[in-house]
């Protein structure tokens, strides 16, 4: 069972989901493009934050990082009895996982960077437990069964894949129109000014001054 929530912490609202146990944990490791929140030295749900399009993991709003929090604190049977948990978060891509490791179990490719505010994990301490931001969540909760969830995060994460796609080349195609855009401007100037000084000395001058900067290309005129 994968749990989607709508946090309103963030304009436009932002959606966080959950897998029910570690089995579902492993669902959304295998298919997950978002952050990743899990307590600290404790045993807990994998919370993952849809982040829009363009927006780092580093600037998430502080009220929005707190719901994820206060989730993941929640979802974990010994974290939701203590006070003062921390809660750890990263991007996806940080998250390690292999054969040796238990089901759900995951670890971080690099829990720092060289320079220390660089950091590929960031914490947040919860002192305690908040009821009205879990019952504020809880009330937008939807869930999907398995074999459907995984049917769903796979197309979910296919069709975020192809609008990047879709992104890069359009963001491709726009720079190679400016670039033709720019070039055909200095072929125009180009022929102004040849036109301005041919205007001004004679077409001799002209050829006599372009000879000396090498000649022009022919197309430049065509």
């Amino acid at each position: 069972m994968v749990y989607y929530f709508t946090s309103t912490a963030s304009d436009p609202p932002s959606t966080i989901y959950v897998g029910k146990d570690k089995f579902e944990n492993e669902e959304l490791i295998k298919y997950g493009w978002e952050e990743d929140f899990h307590a600290d030295n404790l045993s807990s749900a994998h919370v993952y934050l849809r982040l829009p399009t363009g927006q780092s993991w580093e600037d998430i709003p502080s009220a929005l990082v707190d719901d994820c929090a206060q989730l993941t604190k929640a979802n974990s049977i010994e974290g939701n009895k203590r006070d003062n948990v921390t809660v750890i978060y990263t991007p996806w891509s940080n998250l390690k996982k292999d054969g040796s490791m238990a089901v759900g179990q995951v670890s971080f490719h690099e829990a720092k960077k060289a320079c220390p505010l660089l950091s590929a994990t960031k914490r947040i301490l919860l002192p305690t437990r908040v009821n009205a931001t879990i019952n504020r969540l809880t009330k937008t909760r939807t869930e999907i069964a398995p074999p459907a969830s995984s049917a769903h995060l796979l197309a979910e994460r296919e069709a975020h894949l192809a609008g990047l796609r879709k992104m890069t080349n359009a963001e491709l195609q726009k720079r190679r129109k400016e670039e033709a855009r720019l070039a055909k401007e200095r072929r125009e100037e180009k022929v102004r000014k040849e036109r301005d000084w041919e205007e001004l000395y004679g077409e001799d001058a002209v050829r006599e001054r372009a000879a000396e900067q090498g000649g022009w290309d022919e197309d430049d005129f065509m």
